[in-house]
């Protein structure tokens, strides 16, 4: 119990400090909403009059007051779920933007990270039994190579080589040009086809990292005593790699698995960019791009949120999962 509450306490005192900085980053940064939108005014070659600012800086409901204030009403507001308005889109609220924004990034980098965990795990748990052999070198090298590519540069390589010249896939955007988001299969596969490049390029540059991680986890674990006795009594070599090795070597790599669903709101701001996918990463950059205090807090918000919770969970998770942790915790085991 001990060990559940100290969690519980570090993940409440974490949460304020995540919701504090929220309030505070955007502030920090230079310009406001009503410069932004008076920037994209003068590039367009319209001359700004005192009467046009008063009227933006009115429709944007730009923040006033002192900075505490502003604070306590983030604060009430966050405890009632109340995001306001987006300033680059005055008609739509930071909720509805949101909404629109999140189910593309989750079935995207939520799918992605699931297919890439279970490729990259069971290449990783091959490559460790076989150390040292030719299928080890293989799949280390291929997955050197590949994870060495920046995301956005190997996005590029493909929009140019599958999109560009082949015309196989779209260059950009989540669906036709046109048409109207619904629950048909004509929309699915339309959707899908827009989906195949950024989800190629999410998943080829981070298997890497779970083929090394399970790797390096099934060579130590391969070195225990329970492994070598074993294999010493006999047992098939499948039933001492999958259920004495690799079995244990998997530990480290869910606790990141847990981590990186965390992170799955937050979305691929990169790799969304180069796509021109309509995603949180996509919808994250436009709001930093115009100040919009609003839409970024909630989306940093709700990016933290996730991801502290996830972490949370997988904290007690990991904690049933090896006794040794609640130990350290300060719980008895």
């Amino acid at each position: 119990m001990r060990y559940v509450l100290t969690r519980i306490g570090m993940f409440v005192l974490t949460l304020w400090a995540a919701v504090t900085l929220n309030f505070v980053l955007p502030r920090l940064m230079p310009g406001s909403p009503l410069d932004a939108a008076l920037a994209r005014l003068a590039a367009s070659g319209q001359q700004v009059t005192n009467a046009q600012r008063q009227a933006i800086e009115a429709q944007l409901g730009s923040p006033h007051g002192s900075l505490w204030s502003q604070y306590v009403q983030y604060l009430s507001d966050v405890v009632h779920l109340r995001f306001g308005t987006s300033f680059t889109d005055p008609t739509q609220s930071v909720a509805s933007a949101i909404g629109k924004a999140l189910p593309w990034t989750i079935v995207l980098v939520g799918v992605t990270t699931v297919v890439t965990f279970v490729l990259g795990t069971l290449l990783g748990a091959f490559a460790g039994w076989r150390r040292g052999r030719r299928a080890d070198s293989l799949i280390t090298t291929t997955s050197t190579l590949f994870g060495a590519f920046p995301p956005f540069w190997f996005g590029l390589l493909l929009l140019y080589v599958f999109a560009f010249r082949l015309q196989w896939f779209p260059i950009s955007g989540g669906y036709s040009e046109g048409a109207t988001p619904n629950l048909s299969w004509s929309f699915f596969s339309d959707a899908f086809v827009h989906s195949v490049l950024p989800g190629l390029t999410l998943a080829i540059t981070t298997l890497s990292g779970w083929v090394f991680g399970m790797r390096n986890t099934m060579i130590n674990t391969l070195g225990e005593d329970y492994v070598v006795f074993a294999e010493a009594n006999g047992l098939r070599e499948r039933t001492v790699a999958l259920g004495y090795a690799a079995r244990n070597a998997l530990l480290p790599n869910v606790t990141a698995f847990g981590l990186s669903l965390g992170a799955v709101v937050g979305g691929a701001v990169l790799v969304e960019g180069v796509f021109g996918y309509p995603g949180v990463g996509q919808l994250l950059f436009k709001a930093v791009t115009n100040h919009d205090y609003p839409l970024m807090q909630a989306l940093f918000l709700v990016i933290t949120v996730s991801m502290l919770v996830t972490i949370f969970v997988v904290d007690l998770l990991y904690g049933r999962l090896d006794p040794r942790v609640r130990t350290q915790g300060g719980e008895a085991s």
